[in-house]
């Protein structure tokens, strides 16, 4: 790529960041289609899209404050709104207790968290020092929410399957990660780079466990079929064979009863078998 010059190359990559982090916003369109069309978000979370406006919001007041990030911006311009629009949409059809609890988390932590830090930066704290604490307090909150995938691969591992992990939204992740690094280190802007390195790797172990646990239904079967061999059905039977014993010092035999494996099928029973005398 020496034939391009770094302008250049910095405008491909934050172009291809831009158009791979739309379809990323553009992901949970499904799910609130569903919402509006059972008119209900019950047994869906707001959580997340608290989370990412608040990271929009972020990188937007970062990149209005840095020179020469048309693209950082309008990105995080579209990220604001499509998040906005889901929240009300969640709030528009929320149970009681969940629309009180989103507006807590947008009070607290949207309006709160991002008022005060916007207070402070812009009252407190002037010039290129402006840039640097904005520019850390992205970096740690980038590192934050690219740890959050944390929780759900520990979901993964433990009932071995992927239900909760999409493939195509984990290589989503990794790919827009590859390019704001990209982005990022040839502006020699760290605070963009550094947090996108996080974001790769745990792109790449995403889709790691997802190659792994990817046949759920097999794995299950499997577990069924273990459960099934290894369960014991006790038959009770009245028959008079066998397994009497005789009483060494009686002439009669002594009722007693003995258990015998008795296979059917994939299935081990127990056939216990009294006889009486």
């Amino acid at each position: 790529m020496g034939f391009l010059s770094n302008d250049q190359l910095i405008f491909i990559f934050g172009l291809l960041g831009n158009i791979v982090a739309v379809g990323m916003f553009l992901a949970p369109v499904p799910t609130f289609y569903t919402i509006i069309k059972r008119k209900s978000s019950e047994g869906f979370q707001s959580i997340p899209y608290s989370v990412a406006l608040m990271s929009a919001s972020l990188l937007l007041y970062y990149g209005l404050l840095k020179t020469n990030a048309s693209l950082l911006i309008s990105i995080n311009s579209i990220g604001c709104a499509f998040e906005v629009t889901y929240l009300i949409i969640y709030l528009i059809y929320a149970p009681k207790q969940e629309r009180m609890h989103t507006m807590k988390l947008l009070l607290i932590f949207n309006m709160g968290s991002f008022g005060s830090m916007l207070l402070v930066t812009m009252l407190l704290i002037k010039g290129s020092n402006q840039l640097s604490v904005v520019g850390w307090i992205c970096a740690v909150f980038s590192v934050a929410v690219c740890a959050a995938p944390l929780s759900v691969m520990r979901r993964v591992v433990r009932t071995k399957s992927v239900e909760y992990l999409p493939f195509t939204l984990s290589a989503s992740l990794t790919l827009n990660a590859v390019m704001w690094f990209f982005y990022g280190l040839l502006q020699h802007d760290y605070y963009i780079a550094l947090p996108n390195v996080l974001g790769f790797l745990f792109g790449i172990a995403q889709m790691i466990l997802y190659m792994v646990y990817k046949n759920p239904k097999k794995n299950a079967e499997e577990k069924e079929e273990e459960l099934a061999g290894n369960k014991e059905v006790v038959e009770m039977t009245n028959e008079t064979e066998s397994c009497s014993v005789d009483d060494p010092d009686k002439e009669t035999k002594i009722s007693t009863c003995c258990f015998k494996p008795k296979k059917s099928n994939a299935n081990k029973k127990i056939e216990v078998i009294c006889t009486n005398v």
